[in-house]
């Protein structure tokens, strides 16, 4: 039943349009360059964590294998819908295949689910480092992490892949024009002249499952984290404990608020396209931008490890044009 849905809604519907950043083209050219600006950013920052903490072996630890695994899906997170947004708006080519969007809502929600969950795990990372530092090597365990990250892949893969079905089993015949810059999932059953009520509760059911209960985790990591640290007497460590778990609170925060008012909020609330793409960024683009700043470029190990990397490279590219040079010098001798 479900396959012959699916058919007859492809025969209804053969592609979708999607919104400009902006009408003038002065502006969608402006905030096309911006996006683009911080996508570059977040790529090289979540790259340059990647490639330090592989190459140092210092940093072999459950803390740095899952800020390698976060810069990791960071980096496809902001792919999935930055580059193909800054193309579309600059060439004004604005139609996405059927294809196309199951792939973006699919990948969308995949990597977000993924996101709070890697955020929960790191949560939890800090909460027994600090607070029960001989249990540590017992609890967070290589085969622990292991584990933890596939759950968290596999946990992420069923509700990106039921979301995604249930979404596009839907009739489309209101319009094919999606008020946004990328494929999602209230933006299409907004256009669906079909029942949503069971896709509505699902993404309910979700928020509340899933994002809930690793936010409350966070919170509760967090708190406890704070409360073991204000025991501490020296003060330079209290600051430095509240200007790391902080931004991480924030963060997550903005990313779960802004995607469940995007995804939960009720009918009778309608926002402008302008608003929905705005609070859009906030859980699509800006935790992929900001987590390699607030998780690790202001960690001194990071740093350390990250000159070693650049010192490395440095030296290698030396030592080959001096190589090079010398067979260049050895050359023109022979000709003479």
């Amino acid at each position: 039943m479900a396959n012959s849905t699916l058919v007859t809604n492809s025969t209804l519907v053969t592609e979708f349009m999607l919104e400009d950043f902006a009408e003038t083209w002065e502006l969608r050219i402006l905030l096309s360059v911006l996006f683009l600006l911080v996508y570059m950013g977040s790529l090289l920052g979540n790259l340059t964590i990647i490639i330090a903490t592989t190459v140092d072996q210092t940093l072999n630890t459950p803390m740095y294998f899952f800020l390698r695994n976060l810069s990791i899906l960071d980096m496809c997170y902001i792919s999935v819908t930055v580059p193909n947004a800054c193309i579309n708006s600059l060439t004004d080519h604005r139609n996405i295949s059927v294809a196309g969007c199951v792939a973006q809502v699919f990948l969308v929600l995949f990597c977000a689910a993924v996101e709070i969950q890697f955020l929960t795990i790191m949560a939890q990372d800090r909460y027994v480092a600090i607070c029960k530092p001989l249990l540590y090597p017992m609890i967070m365990n290589h085969q622990y992490c292991i584990q933890m990250t596939l759950a968290s892949l596999l946990t992420s893969l069923i509700l990106a892949s039921v979301h995604t079905s249930k979404t596009f089993q839907l009739s489309f015949c209101h319009s094919k024009v999606i008020p946004h810059f990328f494929c999602d999932i209230p933006s299409l059953l907004r256009l669906s002249c079909s029942d949503t009520f069971n896709n509505k509760l699902l993404l309910l059911l979700t928020a509340i499952g899933l994002s809930g209960s690793c936010f409350t985790f966070i919170a509760i990591s967090y708190a406890r984290i704070l409360s073991a640290v204000l025991k501490v007497p020296v003060k330079g460590e209290r600051g430095k404990a509240f200007s790391t778990c902080v931004p991480h609170i924030i963060v997550v925060s903005v990313f779960l608020s802004s995607a469940a008012y995007v995804y939960l909020r009720p009918p009778v609330v309608t926002l402008e396209v302008v608003q929905e793409m705005t609070l859009s960024v906030f859980y699509t683009i800006v935790p992929p931008f900001l987590n390699p700043i607030i998780y690790s470029l202001r960690n001194r190990q990071i740093k350390e490890a990250v000159k070693k990397v650049v010192l490395r490279i440095t030296f290698i590219f030396q030592y080959k044009k001096n190589e090079y040079l010398s067979e260049f010098s050895r050359g023109r001798e022979t000709t003479k």
